[in-house]
């Protein structure tokens, strides 16, 4: 060894390349492993006819017994008044039952009720129990005459989806997901024309809980229990004021459900599979 190193020594000297041979070797860094990937990104459907939002309805009949509960945060832009009046939008209990029973759900929240429960939106975007998906930022329809609602314009639409996810991203909300539900499930073509620029999944049902202004849980409860099938997506609210019962459903029925065979997952996994 001592030999080597003098022989490469001299012909460093003799050399006409002194200064490579001199030069500080560079340290070699393991390239990558190949496992290590860039988290993937929620699974979306392809654009519809002539490019339009996709719109999603429920999962596969026969890929597994799943169900998915989503949950819609409700408040629209104009209702700041009745909160600070005392009037209770969210939910915690309900919130604090699915934390227990350790059910996955995906929260459809919009930007006003982001804004005005901004630590339980940041808590829920956090939660890897949930994921939060855009209900508009102000709650207003996307077509006429939707159950009474205001309307937004045409030429608004879209502004008003990219501004409930700024609102959740002021929240602290890190990724909220593409995907997206009209107000009172309201829309027509050109509500999917208007939002086609945004990427966004249009995400619907196919059980209705009847939750909203419910004041009969077992009512509520038989009825989803008698709609759910393999697939089924389930549109339920979390908001105390005008959907009272919701908590006590959800007790009710996810052991039932479970009971019965089924697995609860978020919307993003039906739409995966």
């Amino acid at each position: 060894m001592i030999t080597l190193v003098r022989r490469v020594t001299a012909a460093c000297v003799l050399s006409a390349a002194l200064t490579a041979c001199a030069a500080t070797p560079q340290p070699v860094h393991p390239a990558p492993s190949a496992t290590a990937t860039a988290p993937s990104a929620p699974p979306t459907l392809a654009p519809g006819p002539g490019g339009l939002t996709p719109v999603f309805k429920n999962g596969s009949r026969t890929h597994g017994r799943t169900v998915a509960l989503t949950f819609d945060a409700d408040m629209t832009a104009d209702q700041g008044a009745r909160a600070a009046a005392g009037e209770h939008f969210d939910n915690p209990g309900l919130i604090a039952a699915l934390r227990a029973l350790k059910v996955p759900a995906t929260v459809f929240m919009t930007g006003r009720w982001a804004e005005q429960y901004p630590e339980q939106a940041r808590s829920l975007g956090r939660d890897p129990l949930f994921e939060v998906a855009n209900h508009s930022y102000s709650h207003y329809a996307f077509t006429d005459d939707c159950y009474g609602l205001p309307t937004v314009s045409g030429d608004r639409m879209r502004a008003d989806v990219e501004q409930a996810y700024a609102a959740f991203r002021r929240a602290g909300v890190p990724d909220a997901r593409p995907y997206f539900r009209f107000p009172g499930g309201c829309y027509d073509r050109r509500a999917l024309k208007a939002l086609t620029p945004v990427g966004v999944t249009a995400v619907q049902w196919d059980v209705v809980s009847g939750d909203a202004f419910a004041t009969d849980a077992k009512a509520v409860t038989r009825q989803v229990l008698e709609g759910v099938r393999p697939g089924s997506v389930v549109v339920m609210h979390c908001t105390r004021s005008a959907a009272p019962t919701t908590e006590r459903v959800v007790r009710a029925v996810v052991p039932e459900l479970r009971e019965r065979g089924f697995r609860f997952v978020k919307v993003s996994e039906l739409i995966g599979s």
